[in-house]
């Protein structure tokens, strides 16, 4: 489990817990077994495990047919799959 910020310039792939805040340069993926408990900044995010924060993101969020997401999303493309579960407000005016 990682509690605290993580930041950086490339991909990040999350297959365990954080907790805090994840910055981003580039992309976010959330593996079905990762749980993330935090705010996320990035260019683009796939979530197929759990996320509960607010997205920022500069491209695209896609949440997967076995994701779950809770929090709200800011991004100009937004896609959630048959099956996904989204809980928040959605803004696409970026």
């Amino acid at each position: 489990m990682i509690d605290g910020e993580i930041s950086g310039d490339e991909d990040l792939v999350i297959q365990g817990t954080v907790k805090g805040r994840v910055v981003l340069k580039e992309n976010l993926y959330v593996e079905q077994s990762g749980v993330v408990e935090a705010d996320i900044e990035t260019r683009n995010v796939e979530v197929s495990g759990q996320v509960t924060g607010n997205i920022l993101s500069s491209e695209k969020v896609e949440i997967t047919a076995g994701g779950r997401a809770v929090g709200d999303i800011k991004a100009p493309r937004i896609l959630i799959a048959d099956g996904a579960i989204f809980k928040g407000n959605v803004d696409m005016d970026v």
